[in-house]
């Protein structure tokens, strides 16, 4: 049996709360070792602390993350950094400077010029980072991806991206960053776009990604409308169109504002098949000829299998984490040239939008009128819900080279 990996997690609240489970199971099968946490409200996580055992398995406990460093990182091969985006940054800055390499939650950062100082501060960590989006190394996404490389399917032309996820007004009052566009004027970005379903999009870039394996779409235009229905300072729904440098067509439409179970759904178009993936339900490719394929993705525990798979990197057993700071580079820069594109998030018309209760939830919903046929005629059709009746003329193509236009944008979004 290899040593464990051992590792120190900040925070206890929130997703962190979802690393402890995944680490506690992988600690009883002898894979990580739990050294330290931290958390400013620690003694409000006592039953928490009792039920992942923190006495028997002596786990350390700070209040700051900085003391937790001093006194622990000499021991540590890995530092978790699951906590709110506008933290990453400075958090993992700090890690790297003692030479810990770090497992930073999805996303990085959502400013690209944050993004790039990490990816300076990277290169102080013994092994590179790891930033979580979870379902890159799902093994058959893993095949599909080889096989497109290989031609199988004749050239990739486009992907789309569909995702309805439902969240009540409460969703947006869970924290102080919740919906927010800036916090102490520093970019924070939470949306559906750049949290919540921000895996799904970087799944789509990463199915464009021609050069291998692990490799992602280079970007060359993006166009966006920007909307929102909850009372909120950032964006709740997102139409985003963007071109890549092989002349590939990317749509991706995603919302909050919408009732009912969840959704999502990528689909690969190539010259020979379009490929249908559903992530933890179904795989389709329909080829042009009339054949079908069709399989169900394996069982799949995405916090464990990320924390195993990095495991392996910083073991020396793989050569790469399956996604870097580098690597995400596309996904941060397509967040921010949509900002920039709309210009403005536009409130949906209220004549769109109906309030919805969950009796058996207690939680209020709101749902936005047409809005499946609207997604529909925009990834199929490229029909922009603005010229169909939510009301904003046609937004700015952006390229990379509007990219220092970002935080003006943003301030300008906030003030209105």
């Amino acid at each position: 049996m290899k040593p464990p990996i051992r590792i120190g997690i900040i925070g206890m609240g929130g997703f962190a709360g979802s690393h402890h489970n995944a680490v506690a199971k992988l600690e009883e099968r002898g894979h990580a070792k739990l050294l330290c946490t931290c958390d400013p409200r620690a003694s409000a996580f006592t039953a928490e602390q009792q039920a992942w055992r923190f006495p028997a398995r002596g786990v350390s406990v700070f209040h700051d993350y900085r003391p937790m460093l001093d006194a622990c990182a000499r021991d540590l091969d890995l530092l978790v950094i699951p906590t709110p985006i506008q933290l990453h940054a400075e958090m993992h800055a700090a890690a790297t400077a003692l030479g810990l390499p770090t497992y930073l939650e999805k996303p990085p950062t959502l400013d690209h010029a944050e993004l790039e100082r990490m990816i300076a501060a990277d290169q102080r960590a013994r092994k590179s980072s790891l930033v979580g989006f979870n379902f890159i190394i799902e093994k058959q996404r893993l095949a599909l991806k080889e096989r497109l490389l290989a031609g199988e399917f004749g050239p990739l032309t486009g992907t789309t991206l569909s995702a309805l996820w439902a969240r009540p007004a409460s969703y947006f009052q869970r924290n102080d960053w919740a919906g927010r566009l800036l916090i102490d004027d520093r970019p924070v970005l939470d949306s559906c776009f750049g949290n919540a379903m921000a895996h799904f999009v970087h799944n789509l870039l990463f199915w464009a990604g021609e050069t291998e394996l692990y490799s992602w779409a280079r970007l060359t235009a993006v166009r966006a409308e920007l909307y929102r229905a909850h009372t909120i300072e950032g964006a709740d729904t997102f139409f985003v169109e963007a071109d890549t440098a092989t002349s590939v067509n990317m749509r991706f439409a995603l919302s909050h504002a919408c009732a009912g179970p969840a959704t999502h759904h990528e689909t690969v178009i190539c010259e020979k098949a379009a490929i249908h993936y559903a992530v933890g339900k179904h795989i389709e490719i329909r080829w042009r000829d009339g054949r079908v394929e069709r399989s169900t993705p394996d069982a799949f525990d995405p916090l464990e299998e990320n924390h195993l798979d990095y495991y392996r990197y910083l073991r020396g057993e793989s050569a790469r984490p399956s996604t870097t700071l580098a690597d995400s580079r596309p996904f941060v820069a397509l967040n921010d040239l949509a900002h920039i594109s709309s210009g403005r998030i536009l409130p949906i018309p209220p004549a769109f939008v109906t309030g919805q209760r969950d009796e058996k939830e207690q939680k209020d919903y709101l749902n936005v009128a047409g809005m499946n046929s609207a997604i529909e005629n925009f990834l199929t059709q490229g029909s922009w819900p603005g010229a169909h009746g939510w009301g904003r003329e046609r937004s700015e193509v952006t390229t990379l080279a509007d990219l220092p236009r970002f935080e003006a944008t943003v301030r300008a979004m906030a003030a209105r």
